[in-house]
């Protein structure tokens, strides 16, 4: 049995992968940059300089989204990620609800 693959279809698949990954490190560095402005841990400088590559970035990934015409699914990618860390997060804040829904055989949300 062959099998066929698009090879566009691949490189589109990966694309957006790689890019949404890169969005959801960029949205950890964000968050780390805000603790660490308000904890008073940067320099004027350096929150410059932080904020410019941030943006930079930011810039660069739209640039990529939109060349490649993978906006859209990059965004859906994101979403679906968001949705399953919200599900673990909420698994290990809850578990005790969790462990009744798996005893009781459905979500008891």
């Amino acid at each position: 049995m062959a099998i066929t693959v698009d090879e566009n279809s691949l490189k589109n698949g990966v694309l957006t992968l790689v890019v949404t990954l890169v969005e959801v490190i960029q949205e950890a560095l964000e968050r780390q940059a805000v603790r660490r402005m308000e904890g008073g841990d940067l320099s004027t400088e350096e929150l410059n300089r932080l904020g410019d590559a941030l943006m930079e970035l930011d810039e660069a990934m739209e640039e990529i989204k939109a060349e490649h015409g993978i906006t859209a699914s990059v965004a859906d990618l994101h979403r679906g990620l968001d949705e399953v860390v919200d599900e673990v997060v909420d698994r290990l804040a809850n578990p005790a609800r969790w462990a009744d829904e798996i005893e009781g055989g459905g979500p008891s949300r």
